[in-house]
């Protein structure tokens, strides 16, 4: 579908004025300094401290209304020798705050045991089978990681069970609270702490902090111990890349630079990564949906399993089997990606007055339906629910464009669902195969009504429109100080004019364009990713307008500069 390109405005007088006052105290390039006061950004100490992140800017986790009741609950629980079960989600971000957790806590020589719901048998968050099961181990505390919030009736039975439990979430909470012994969330109504925008695994972090400070032992070296896993956690699960989130990032890369972590050192090997220095990307592209894979195709416990382990050979055995399951994963997710647009080009013939898609089907594995949906929200840029059906039962994923809630688009259907969960942007639920019509007309009423039409059309934020003459390797230095780089923090976005494609277009891997263009005698290599459908429409000496990153390949020592792009328009 045809983007929209929006450019930034031209800087304002004052504006104009501190950018030359930062670009002649930083020594930048006039497009750095361009960039920097776009983002607020005035001083010499607040490009300092954006440029290079410290653990001095990580919050006080006492702020959280429930810390201190939580704290000296989990070390009562240490010091009775009681079993404690860290219960996580399946996702990444679940994962590595159950790793985390279970880690720091066997470092006091906890009695510490975790717990992943199974996809397909238990479902999302807390299940009733699995509590049961914790409760005959002997379990007499748990402690949710990136679940729980909402989770009413099956706190109601942990305290039936004669068990306790401490909710550390980050989704968003409805009206009524489940009776917790202490909930940490940063979305609660009554809540102070003011990085409202953590992971999961973000929050996990500030309960471990908070324990290691009430106890004196929060070190440098116990601060940055599990940043590694911090870092993973957030990155994949697509959180604003700022404040907190952007130290835990920045800081959280550099540790995992170090390889303190046998599993994820076999992960990162096996996914041909060892040679690379690892960024952004390559957590959300290769590592994330790897560790996903387990949970999506099996038992995320298995990746739990990776992260805590201390032994090498196994290590490898583990991200072997993860390997595998991704591969599975990636048949899964073509198949049914296929399938879904077969489905969404017969149902919706006017995608003009389309404002949400809803498809469903027997045969789909639940475990790869949010996947699509994602995919198929960047094909169609509407909001999308997928729902896999078995034996009259549907589990459903739902991902939604930028400038819309799905959160309260289902919390306004929530009469037709079992139950559902999420936050803004991507949701779960449940519902009966009977619901499923009067749930998409009131969905579809409800989108109408709350979505405005020019939303529906992809915006691309332009930050700069750039001569191919004006790329080089010392802007591309400057421009790598901005990261890590992710939502809210995206890396900048340019365009350039009337450029000519100066070599045969072709395609490579999975539909991902390959060109060269060149204007004024300077040439730049370029791919577009998942864009191999606009080759029937390129010749060489094509003339084009094209919208674009810039990263820099390292390639046996050697740097190069490539454009990666986001869209073109043909002269």
């Amino acid at each position: 579908m045809e983007k929209k390109w929006e450019f930034e405005k031209k800087l304002t007088p004052d504006l104009k004025a501190k950018r030359k006052v930062v670009r002649e105290e930083v020594k930048c390039p006039i497009l750095v300094a361009d960039l920097l006061v776009r983002k607020g950004l005035y001083t010499l100490d607040q490009i300092e401290e954006f440029f290079d992140p410290s653990p001095q800017g990580i919050i006080d986790p006492f702020i959280f209304v429930d810390m201190e009741k939580a704290v000296e609950r989990i070390l009562r629980a240490i010091d009775n020798r009681e079993r404690i079960t860290i219960y996580g989600d399946y996702d990444v971000d679940g994962t590595t705050a159950t790793s985390l957790l279970y880690l720091g806590l066997k470092r006091l020589d906890g009695i510490v045991d975790f717990y992943i719901p199974h996809r397909m048998i238990d479902g999302y968050g807390l299940s009733v089978a699995g509590l049961q099961q914790i409760q005959q181990d002997g379990t007499t505390l748990i402690i949710t990681v990136d679940c729980g919030v909402n989770a009413l009736a099956e706190v109601k039975l942990i305290a039936e069970l004669g068990m306790e439990v401490i909710i550390t979430d980050h989704h968003n909470p409805k009206e009524a609270i489940p009776e917790a012994y202490a909930i940490i969330n940063p979305k609660m109504k009554n809540s102070p702490y003011p990085s409202t925008q953590l992971a999961g695994v973000g929050v996990a972090y500030k309960l471990l902090m908070a324990i290691y400070t009430k106890l004196g032992i929060d070190t440098t070296e116990n601060v940055n111990k599990y940043l590694d896993l911090v870092a993973l956690g957030t990155i994949a699960d697509i959180v604003p890349l700022t404040g907190e989130n952007r130290i835990f990032a920045s800081l959280g890369l550099k540790q995992l630079s170090q390889k303190f972590n046998h599993g994820l050192n076999a992960l990162i090997d096996i996914a041909n990564l060892n040679d690379k220095t690892i960024n952004t990307s390559n957590i959300v592209f290769v590592l994330a949906p790897r560790i996903n894979a387990a949970g999506r195709m099996g038992s995320a416990a298995i990746s739990v399993e990776l992260l805590i382990s201390n032994d090498e050979k196994r290590s490898y055995e583990l991200a072997e089997i993860i390997e595998q399951q991704n591969s599975l994963r990636q048949q899964a997710d073509q198949k049914t990606y296929q399938e879904a647009c077969d489905i969404i080009n017969i149902k919706y013939k006017d995608m003009d007055n389309t404002f949400c898609i809803v498809v469903s089907s027997d045969g789909w594995h639940p475990g790869v339906i949010g996947v699509v949906a994602s995919k198929l929200v960047e094909r169609y840029y509407r909001p999308v629910i997928m729902i896999s059906f078995k034996d009259g039962l549907g589990s459903g994923s739902g991902r939604s464009i930028s400038s819309f809630n799905l959160f309260d688009a289902i919390t306004s259907v929530e009469h037709n669902l079992f139950s559902f969960g999420g936050h803004k942007y991507a949701v779960g639920l449940t519902i009966g195969q009977e619901s499923i019509d009067k749930f998409e007309v009131e969905l579809n009423k409800y989108v109408r009504e709350n979505l405005d039409v020019c939303n529906l059309v992809q915006t691309i934020k332009i930050d700069r429109t750039i001569e191919l003459y004006d790329i080089n390797l010392g802007l591309l230095e400057w421009i790598e100080k901005f990261s890590p780089f992710g939502p809210e923090n995206m890396r900048p976005i340019f365009s350039s004019t009337y450029v000519t494609i100066a070599s045969y277009p072709y395609t490579v891997g999975r539909n991902h364009l390959k060109m060269k263009v060149i204007k004024d005698g300077v040439t730049l290599d370029i791919i577009g990713y998942n864009l191999g459908h606009m080759l029937d429409k390129l010749r060489k000496n094509s003339i084009v307008d094209i919208v674009y990153t810039l990263e820099i390949n390292n390639f046996f020592g050697k740097k190069t500069i490539q454009g990666k792009l986001k869209d073109l328009r043909l002269h």
